[in-house]
């Protein structure tokens, strides 16, 4: 009996365990098929189904609203599967957002804030003389990047732009990989703007002169502005030495710098496009308008030949490919694709270790 009793539970387990795999796996794979086209009743009971697959609730009034912008959406993503494009886009959980709400409360707005700080600064690029650059890399694969984080509706994509590269760097030369604090960058960086915005070679600035900057665990993400809390400073952190802005216009420089470790770079990733990217190599459309800011963690080709970046976002897993876009590389101009040359720069790490100087972080940020 007792024999059976166990069979019994196994079982049960494993129908469980089945059907969270599969509830996952629609989660992951939400899809539409011609005949939610079809009609208008169709088109709501689509729309009813994403709504239960994300959760969303909207009260009447606002419900009709949204349906409207799903339609739309709806439609746009279709036109452009329907196209000999080398990607694809997905209904995702950002479908009944138009791309001005979805852009308003994401953007960085890093070409507004380098009109307001002035021309890019001038530095050493200390990868200028790499040579033999390996066909492919991938940062991801050498255990130097964390997972995929969502920023929210907080404009706060220069803070995990610089966290990416500081992560990078550090595990390259600890060789121990460790999950920073956006927040404190959000909270403590005065030169930048929290939510509304900022520059990421300003936040390379501040980690340097605060003395490193601490962990995810140790500060997390809440994306709000909150007010810089001091006895988080003290806790673990890693430290850099600087960085450097990769010359701008100039994919060669960037492949130079991407094969020695990641890199925070800008992009215009405000059209519908880029919302609902899904799959495959990037082409555009877009400008150079920098609105965000996201970071190259490797280069590749398809096998078709065809060159891209490895562009890590902070959207969530669940937008692009697993949080990643590829986007193509080597484009005939050259400020690069959606502008991604402009803005590119690194964190300087000198020590294979993280010793901090002598005085407490919390006085430095406090002076």
């Amino acid at each position: 009996m007792v024999l059976k009793s166990m069979d019994m539970d196994i079982r049960k387990l494993i129908l469980v365990l089945f059907l969270l795999a599969l509830v996952f796996g629609v989660a992951e794979s939400f899809d539409y098929h011609e005949s939610d086209l079809a009609s208008e009743e169709s088109l709501w009971d689509l729309y009813e189904r994403w709504r239960s697959q994300h959760t969303v609730s909207r009260d009447l009034e606002e419900k009709q609203k949204r349906f409207n912008v799903f339609k739309e959406n709806l439609k746009h993503i279709h036109k452009v599967n329907q196209m000999d494009k080398p990607y694809k886009l997905k209904l995702n959980k950002y479908a009944d957002m138009t791309n001005h709400e979805f852009m308003s409360t994401r953007s960085s707005k890093v070409s507004h804030y380098r009109m307001l700080h002035g021309p890019r600064q001038m530095t050493d690029f200390r990868h200028d003389k790499t040579d033999n650059l390996p066909p492919s890399i991938d940062w991801r694969t050498k255990g130097a990047v964390t997972g995929i984080k969502d920023q929210g509706k907080c404009g706060s994509c220069w803070a995990f732009s610089t966290v990416v590269a500081v992560e990078g760097i550090n595990k390259i030369k600890t060789r121990e990989l460790v999950t920073l604090s956006e927040q404190e960058l959000v909270d403590c960086d005065k030169e930048n703007q929290g939510c509304e915005g900022g520059l990421m070679e300003q936040a390379f600035q501040f980690i340097k002169q605060s003395d490193g900057i601490t962990t995810e665990n140790y500060y997390p993400y809440r994306a709000k502005d909150e007010s810089c809390d001091s006895s988080k400073l003290n806790g673990p952190v890693v430290i850099i030495d600087g960085y450097e802005m990769v010359p701008e216009k100039d994919e060669k420089a960037l492949m130079k710098a991407v094969a020695n470790q990641p890199v925070s770079i800008a992009i215009d990733a405000g059209g519908t496009d880029f919302q609902f990217y899904s799959e495959g190599v990037f082409i555009g459309d877009c400008g150079t308008e920098l609105n965000h800011g996201v970071a190259v963690v490797g280069y590749g080709a398809t096998l078709d030949g065809t060159k891209y970046w490895i562009v890590k976002n902070s959207w969530g897993e669940d937008w692009g490919e697993k949080g990643y876009i590829r986007m193509k590389r080597d484009v005939d101009a050259e400020e690069g694709l959606c502008g991604l040359t402009l803005e590119a720069s690194y964190p300087v790490k000198l020590q294979s270790n993280n010793n901090r100087k002598s005085s407490p972080r919390s006085k430095a940020k406090d002076e």
